[in-house]
């Protein structure tokens, strides 16, 4: 619904603001829910997505909201620490005493927190200590480095999850379900995806068991083993190379300071432009179709992949001649 105006004085941004204040104390909004996007705010209330975006700027001032990874702009955790300095006498001092119950899977297990929440980026091995209470150099006693870290890391993600004892029926549904799992853990992980490219592939215990799923599935077809290897990294590459995105909208959230909805409103000039120049007719029709924006869906994009790619390998895999 359309929001009119009141009889009061203040700015519409600061009603706007207003409102989705009295969400948030209410509980209509909770904590770690997105808060409605400068488009459909500019909808709702019948004004600019410059005015939209003053109310969200408007609310993330009061700490209302927050920028969130992965999230967009979210209400705020009232419980989340603050990430600025740290106070020089944490109530647990790091020492020997914290020490005794530090071990590799807590190192792990928390640096694998840290990147969940914030990305690689924000990953130390002083951060890591300091998150569990440790002298700075403890975590080292562990593991060599930071790099070292993350290949244990990235391990321990690739064995959160492992298939049936007993396979599904077909090749087609073992790779699916090989297919699906990978993507569950680079969703959950986004940062999975940034570690490595195709020509040079981590070699890891727990990433060996997805590859042996999918190379078992496509064993006993009659395929040579270039072309049943080609096909395996073809399918990896199709979760990868949508997953990079997860982590790169992060990235670009952190930057900028704007979800993904505020960074097309904010291009509208652009696309508008783009839109009337006459050049891009199929462009144009397509876009103007929609009525409150394409919304991108990686994991719609995801599906539709995998049925295309192995639609269109089932004539290869089963030996039947092409079309």
């Amino acid at each position: 619904m359309t929001h009119t105006t009141d009889s009061t004085d203040k700015p519409p941004y600061l009603r706007i603001a207003a409102e989705i204040r009295r969400r948030v104390e209410q509980g209509e909004l909770g904590p770690g829910e997105r808060v409605p996007s400068t488009r459909h705010i500019a909808r709702e209330w019948g004004v600019a997505l410059a005015t939209a975006t003053k109310a969200l700027t408007h609310l993330r001032l009061e700490g209302i909201v927050e920028t969130k990874p992965r999230a967009g702009t979210v209400v705020a955790t009232p419980t989340t620490p603050a990430r600025g300095p740290r106070s020089a006498t944490p109530t647990t001092p790091p020492g020997p005493s914290a020490e005794p119950d530090l071990s590799l899977e807590r190192i792990v297990r928390t640096a694998v927190a840290i990147a969940d929440a914030e990305g690689l980026s924000a990953l130390s091995m002083r951060g890591i200590a300091a998150r569990l209470g440790v002298a700075a150099m403890s975590p080292y006693r562990y593991v060599t480095g930071k790099d070292d870290l993350i290949l244990l890391m990235a391990d321990a993600a690739f064995g959160e999850q492992f298939y049936p004892a007993t396979a599904p029926d077909g090749w087609r549904a073992r790779l699916e379900l090989g297919a699906r799992t990978l993507w569950t853990l680079h969703r959950r992980h986004p940062w999975l995806a940034q570690l490595s490219s195709l020509t040079r592939p981590l070699l890891l215990p727990n990433l060996m068991v997805h590859g042996e799923w999918s190379l078992s599935a496509l064993d006993g077809h009659g395929l040579d083993t270039t072309t049943l290897f080609d096909i395996h990294v073809l399918l990896y590459s199709h979760v990868q190379g949508l997953a990079v995105h997860l982590e790169r909208e992060a990235q670009a959230a952190a930057t900028t300071g704007q979800d993904e909805d505020q960074w097309m409103d904010s291009r509208g000039d652009a696309l508008r432009s783009l839109v009337e120049s006459g050049r891009f007719p199929t462009f144009a029709k397509v876009v103007s179709s929609f009525d409150d924006g394409y919304d991108l869906r990686l994991d719609t994009l995801f599906e539709l992949g995998l049925k295309a790619l192995l639609d269109g390998l089932a004539p290869v895999i089963e030996g039947r001649p092409l079309a």
